[in-house]
């Protein structure tokens, strides 16, 4: 018993000892440092080199600790997206410098227009190098000086539009003196993206970030392809404007240039247009989902900005219901038919139905209403998507008003006499839009469809006044190119984003997206480029980011750069990409696991 309380008071002392202690070193300070390991990069062979080092710290602050830097300089391209065509040089210095001392120097720009262009496209350059300071960058004396030339006044972007430049760093002293040398602002914006990926920062969130630029540098630059898009279905869901100026984002930072506006189909009609404003109320899923005139316009300039042209969509005559249902009580008769009617695989692709009349004249007076408003919001020329595919000879076959009107008029029921009518109606529509334009030279696109068979084609529509967005069939492009048909891409099998995500479709990586080839044709320059489709019946606002992007980057690479070599050989590049999305904002998915983010190569299949 005397031997347990003895070990009893042995055991408190002991205890008593080691609080004491412990609390000593609270009060003293540890009594040794923890110590950690750390990343670091070293480019060697063009890549860059993962290994970890001890540290008394959590995070490397220093120039080694950030793969940013390392990939700023490491390899050919270091980690440009896409890669330039012409020349490309990447020294191996960088240099630090602070975010307020940047100045522009426009001067030497072509006319004042193009000025107040170059004052906004600076002003998002300079809004993206911020979000990398977070929480903070420190501050440096070292100086850039940005001077940006261009030799053609300003216009608005077009198909024909030189988006070439060059790009210039050299360091003076304490000074970076950058030179931007294009023909037209859009050239000098893709100058200033190129710019904005040769910056990064090292540092971590205690010691502040250090912004570095790349120091010796010269590029010369020019894309391959004229449209690079990327289409956005705004119908099937709505998305907010925030969501749709944050993929114009992503897009202006991958350099793709057209962004495609599928605004309206057969579930909504979500535009409101001061000349058919019963086509909102009617058409839109609550009147806080949709898009007003004023919001459109401040979009299109939004994106001019950032170097993307919009081109708009008003899908007919099929894709067409919710909407236009107005039309009978108000004394114009159907303008649209098949509108809900079920069982909808009688009568369209899928439900709802709705399918505008083509033999109603008030069908194209009122399309003719929203074509003017729509062309007072475009610049001159501009181009405009008029849907056309899909159309259910069904619906007009099972319509009587149409029905009589094909008999009344010698019109036979077969799908022959339903291909008439249906280029009818294009003729019609087209006839419309020329008189609210005022001329009879706008691009006018139209999807793929039964009425675009190479076999057929020329019967129906003049190749002179449209272009032909193929979809289906991968070598429908080459044969409506032979017979003198501008084309845009836009495959389903490889280019469609909601695929895989619904039955009997495959998801598309981006290895696959950016390792499909553009088609070889007789004359390259009517294949004008291609674009990835977001349809959006299984996607809305909640993940529409992480379905779109990194993956319709892969594309901007194949048009922009149209390399000879696949996807391994980019994947770093690509992933960097990735996080540079991530930085400026969009939710864009991962590609791969994070340990194969940090080592270079050791992922590659």
């Amino acid at each position: 018993m005397t031997g347990c309380t003895l070990l009893a008071g042995v055991i408190l002392l002991y205890l008593t000892v080691v609080v004491r202690q412990n609390t000593a070193s609270d009060d003293d300070g540890p009594a040794e440092k923890v110590s950690y390991f750390v990343k670091s990069y070293k480019c060697i062979n063009n890549t860059c080199i993962f290994s970890k080092l001890p540290s008394v710290e959590k995070e490397n602050s220093g120039l080694d600790g950030s793969i940013d830097v390392c990939r700023l300089t490491c390899g050919r391209y270091g980690s440009l997206w896409p890669k330039p065509t012409v020349n490309t040089t990447i020294g191996k210095s960088i240099i630090e410098f602070g975010l307020d001392n940047i100045k522009f120097d426009t001067s030497l720009m072509a006319d004042q227009l193009s000025k107040e262009y170059m004052s906004e496209a600076t002003q998002v350059f300079v809004s993206s190098i911020k979000k990398l300071c977070v929480p903070n960058c420190v501050s440096y004396t070292t100086t850039p000086i940005i001077s940006i030339t261009t030799s053609t006044p300003f216009d608005y972007i077009k198909l024909t539009t030189n988006e070439s430049y060059s790009l210039k760093t050299n360091t003076e002293g304490d000074r970076i003196v950058i030179n931007i040398e294009a023909k037209t602002v859009y050239g000098a914006r893709n100058g200033l993206e190129t710019l904005r990926q040769l910056v990064a920062t090292y540092g971590s969130s205690l010691s502040g970030k250090t912004l570095v630029m790349a120091s010796d540098v010269q590029i010369s630059d020019q894309p391959m392809y004229a449209y690079r898009g990327f289409m956005l279905d705004t119908a099937r869901h709505y998305f907010p404007m925030t969501t749709i100026k944050r993929h114009i984002d992503a897009m202006a930072h991958s350099k793709l240039n057209v962004f495609h506006w599928h605004a309206t189909d057969s579930h909504s009609f979500p535009l409101d247009l001061p000349s058919a404003p019963l086509m909102s109320k009617y058409g839109a899923y609550s009147p806080d989902e949709i898009y007003s005139f004023k919001e459109i316009r401040d979009l299109l300039r939004y994106a001019l900005v950032r170097g993307v042209r919009i081109i708009i969509e008003i899908d007919s005559p099929a894709h067409a219901g919710n909407g236009w249902q107005w039309g009978n009580s108000s004394g114009y008769g159907d303008m649209a038919v098949c509108v809900d009617k079920s069982p909808w695989k009688k009568y369209c692709v899928q439900p709802p139905c709705g399918q505008l009349n083509p033999i109603n004249t008030n069908t194209y007076k009122w399309l003719g209403k929203i074509y003017k408003d729509l062309i007072n919001l475009l610049p001159k020329g501009e181009a405009f998507h008029m849907g056309g595919d899909e159309v259910a000879l069904n619906c007009w076959n099972t319509t009587t008003e149409i029905t009589n009107w094909m008999k009344t008029n010698n019109r036979s029921l077969d799908e022959e006499g339903y291909l008439d009518l249906w280029s009818q109606f294009h003729a019609n529509s087209l006839s419309e839009y020329d008189k609210e334009a005022g001329e009879v030279n706008s691009d006018i696109i139209v999807w793929s469809s039964g009425l675009t068979e190479p076999e057929i084609i020329e019967k129906y529509l003049d190749k002179k006044r449209y272009t032909v967005e193929a979809w289906e069939g991968s070598n429908i492009p080459v044969e409506l190119v032979k017979l003198g048909y501008k084309v845009i891409i836009a495959l389903k099998d490889v280019y469609y984003l909601d695929h895989g995500f619904w039955s009997s479709t495959n998801y598309h990586t981006w290895k696959q997206i950016y390792n499909n080839k553009m088609p070889k044709a007789d004359n390259p320059n009517l294949v004008l480029g291609a674009e990835t489709c977001m349809w959006s019946e299984y996607v809305d606002d909640n993940a529409v980011d992480s379905k779109v992007w990194p993956r319709a980057a892969a594309l901007a690479e194949r048009l922009w750069s149209n390399p000879t070599t696949n996807a391994p050989s980019a994947e770093y590049r690509f992933l960097q990409h990735r996080e540079r999305l991530v930085t400026l904002g969009l939710k864009a998915d991962t590609v791969t696991p994070e340990w194969c983010y940090l080592h270079d190569g050791k992922c590659i299949l």
